[in-house]
C-alpha cells in the first residue's frame, strides 16, 4: 500500500470544501474522505489547481456549482453569468459618449446603436466562453458552460442571435452604422476565436470598444441624413439639401457620407481614449487566472492617470458644437468634468496599484473588475469634456446599478 500516514493531512486538505461544507451539512464523512484519498494514492487529478488558478480561495458556491443544486440547468442565473450582466451597463454609455463627441444631441439613432452594442457585447460573452469552454473546463469549472447549465450549442446560438440583432439594429440608423457595426461584430468574433490569446488581444479588444464609440457618433450624427432641427447640414450644404434629410435628392447620399466623416473625425479622440483604457484593462485579465504579472497593472495605472489627465485638458471644440448651439465649458461642466474624472481614477486606481504590488490571482481580478467598471465614469467624463454633462450624468446614474449587480454576478 503506498499511501503513508504523513500524506494524510495534504489529502484531507485538497478534499473539495463544498463537499465537507454545505448548507446540508456535513456531507462527506471523515472516515469516507480517508478512504478516497487511501484509494487514489498520490493520483490526485488537477482540477484544484485549477480551483486555484482563479484565486487560490475559490468559494465554496463556485466549488459547487457543477453539482445540481448549484442552479438550474438553463436557468435565468446561468444566463446572467453567461452574459456578465454586471458588465452590461459599462456599454450604454459608449453611444452616449459618442453622440456628445460628434456634437449631437442623443435621439433615436443614438438608441439603436446603444442596443446593437448591447446586443454585439452579449454576443462576444457567450462567444467566449464557447471558445474557451474546455480551458474554463478545468480553470473554472463554475462558469455556465463547463458546470452544464448552459450547452456549448445554445451558447453558440446565442452569439450567433445577439450578433444578427446587433446589426440588424445598426442598419436601422443608417448605412453609416451599419457600416461601423459590421467592422464591430468582426473584430469580436476575430478577438474571441483567434485573437484573444496572441498577443494581438488586447489591441483587438481596444478597437471594439473604439468602434463602440464611434458607432455612437456615426448613428447620431447622420440621423434624418444628417439634417434637421438642431443638427448641421452634412457636406457644407450640399446643393437641394432640405431640412428632412434630402432623401431621394441626388445630393443625399453625398451629405450623409461627409457627415458621418465628420462625425468620425470628431469623436476619434475620444474613442481613442477609451480604446486606451480598454487595452490596459484586457493586458491586465490576461494574468486573473494565474496572477504574477507586475508590469501589466503598473502599466495600466500609469496609462489611468495619463488618461485623466487628457480628459481635464481644455477641449478644443469641434464644428459640431457650434452647430448645435451648445455654449463653451461653462464652471459647473468643469465641476461635473473634475468630479467624474476624480470618479475614474478612484475607481481604477487603487485595485490596480493593489495588483501592481501584490499579483496574485484575486487581487489581479479585482484590477480587472476596477477597470470595467472605471468604464462608466470615464464615459461621462469624456461626455462632459465634449460640452454634454446632462449625457454624464445619465451615464454616471448607472453606476449604482452596476455595483449592485457586481455583489451577485461577477463582471470577469
Amino acid at each position: 500500500m503506498r499511501w503513508r500516514l504523513p500524506d494524510l493531512p495534504a489529502a484531507l486538505r485538497t478534499a473539495p470544501a463544498g463537499r465537507l461544507n454545505g448548507p446540508a451539512g456535513l456531507r462527506t464523512p471523515p472516515a469516507a474522505a480517508i478512504r478516497s484519498a487511501a484509494g487514489r494514492g498520490r493520483r490526485r487529478a488537477a482540477p484544484d489547481d485549477g480551483l486555484s488558478g482563479t484565486g487560490g480561495t475559490a468559494p465554496a458556491p463556485d466549488r459547487r456549482a457543477p453539482r445540481p443544486e448549484a442552479g438550474r440547468r438553463g436557468g435565468v442565473k446561468a444566463w446572467s453569468e453567461l452574459f456578465r450582466v454586471s458588465a452590461l451597463f459599462s456599454v450604454p454609455g459608449d453611444a452616449l459618449a459618442g453622440a456628445a463627441a460628434a456634437g449631437r444631441g442623443p435621439g433615436r439613432e443614438t438608441l439603436l446603436a446603444m442596443g446593437a452594442s448591447l446586443c454585439l457585447y452579449e454576443a462576444g460573452m457567450a462567444l467566449n466562453d464557447w471558445a474557451d469552454r474546455e480551458e474554463d473546463a478545468i480553470d473554472r469549472p463554475h462558469r455556465p458552460i463547463p458546470s452544464g447549465r448552459i450547452s456549448p450549442r445554445a451558447a453558440l446560438g446565442a452569439a450567433g442571435a445577439l450578433t444578427a440583432a446587433g446589426l440588424a439594429l445598426a442598419a436601422r440608423a443608417g448605412r453609416p452604422a451599419l457600416a461601423v457595426a459590421t467592422g464591430l461584430a468582426v473584430t469580436v468574433w476575430a478577438y474571441d476565436l483567434r485573437l484573444k490569446h496572441t498577443k494581438a488581444g488586447p489591441a483587438a479588444m481596444a478597437a471594439a470598444r473604439t468602434l463602440d464609440l464611434l458607432l455612437g457618433a456615426t448613428a447620431t450624427a447622420t440621423a434624418d441624413g444628417g439634417a434637421g432641427p438642431g443638427r448641421a447640414v452634412g457636406g457644407g450644404g450640399v446643393p437641394g439639401r432640405a431640412a428632412d434629410g434630402g432623401a431621394g435628392r441626388p445630393g443625399a447620399p453625398r451629405a450623409t457620407a461627409a457627415t458621418a466623416r465628420a462625425a468620425l473625425a470628431a469623436a476619434l479622440p475620444s474613442a481613442l481614449a477609451f480604446g486606451a483604457h480598454t487595452y490596459g484593462v484586457t493586458a491586465v485579465s490576461r494574468h486573473e487566472t494565474q496572477g504574477g504579472s507586475t508590469a501589466a497593472p503598473l502599466a495600466a495605472l500609469v496609462a489611468t492617470a495619463a488618461l485623466a489627465a487628457a480628459v481635464l485638458r481644455e477641449h478644443p471644440g469641434s464644428p459640431g458644437h457650434a452647430a448645435t448651439g451648445r455654449p463653451g465649458r461653462t464652471a459647473a461642466t468643469r465641476l461635473l468634468l473634475t468630479a467624474f474624472t476624480g470618479a475614474y481614477l478612484r475607481t481604477a486606481g487603487p485595485p490596480l496599484l493593489h495588483a501592481a504590488l501584490n499579483p496574485s490571482p484575486p487581487l489581479t481580478q479585482r484590477a480587472v473588475g476596477g477597470g470595467i467598471r472605471a468604464m462608466i465614469p470615464l464615459q461621462a467624463a469624456l461626455a462632459a469634456r465634449a460640452q454634454a454633462p446632462a449625457a454624464g450624468l445619465a451615464v454616471m446614474a448607472l453606476v449604482p446599478l452596476a455595483r449592485t449587480l457586481a455583489r451577485k454576478v461577477s463582471p470577469t
